[in-house]
């Protein structure tokens, strides 16, 4: 039996507003779990969730946790 280990984890926090911007965009924030401005959300540092968060880097913070 193959046993998983800890994955690397992020931390992501919304810090700016995204009204005006893209639906793509906004529907993107809600994918990662952000509803709200200052809610920080922490998943598995995944290439789906980094390609997301890069997407809206303009829009949110990128923290790495140990």
């Amino acid at each position: 039996m193959v046993k998983i280990t800890d994955m690397a984890k992020v931390k992501i926090t919304q810090i700016r507003s995204a009204i005006g911007y893209d639906k793509r965009q906004k529907n993107t924030l809600i994918a990662l779990g952000i509803k709200k401005m200052n809610q920080t959300v922490e998943h598995e540092a995944t290439p789906q969730i980094l390609g997301m968060a890069k997407k809206v880097s303009h829009l949110v913070k990128i923290e790495d946790v140990k």
